[in-house]
């Protein structure tokens, strides 16, 4: 069982890459709004409630997926790196994997903020992320939570063996799946 976790700030392409990775490999893809945006209809993510069932609907998968005979997940996920708890819920994921026998893999992926701009308004993201479609407000988000919070790692702070930083600023979603392919053996 191989978890792929694919992180950085909003509209870095994680879920774009993940589509791509998924094309090329027999991994599949649960990109981190799959929840949300089941939940969001009945409870606002930002609400205790709301946020209790994404988790609670995360986990169960993870675990289910963790006892199956898949060859692996890909997990998308916005690292607050100055968040104790963001550390201690991706310590909690890859144990799920981890205890099963697992190998995780951490992808952290990095752009230009005038690229992520770009990139909030593309037709797949607000295809797959309806809460994504006020572009307005989620374009203030994105710059919003650059201020309040630290979404790429700093140098040596992952150290993790199976670890890759791609900035995939002038990249395309192809070239960075086949760089995570290559490099993880996938």
């Amino acid at each position: 069982m191989k978890f792929i976790l694919i992180f950085g700030p909003q509209a870095v392409g994680k879920m774009t890459v993940g589509h791509e990775l998924e094309k090329i490999t027999e991994l599949k893809l649960f990109h981190n709004h799959m929840t949300i945006e089941f939940v969001t209809p009945f409870f606002s993510y930002g609400s205790e409630v709301g946020k209790r069932l994404v988790n609670l609907f995360r986990q169960e998968i993870f675990e289910e997926v963790s006892k199956s005979n898949l060859y692996g997940l890909i997990f998308t996920y916005v690292w607050a790196f100055d968040q104790q708890a963001d550390w201690d819920y991706v310590d909690k994921i890859c144990n799920i994997f981890e205890s099963k026998g697992g190998s995780v893999h951490f992808v952290e992926l990095e752009a230009d903020i005038e690229e992520r701009i770009d990139r909030n308004k593309s037709p797949q993201r607000l295809e797959h992320k309806p809460t994504k479609r006020n572009i307005k407000w989620s374009e203030n988000e994105l710059k919003t939570s650059l201020e309040k919070h630290r979404l790429n790692s700093k140098d040596g702070e992952i150290t993790k063996e199976n670890y890759i930083k791609i900035n995939n600023t002038n990249l395309s979603a192809e070239d960075v799946a086949k760089m995570i392919k290559e490099k993880f053996q996938l």
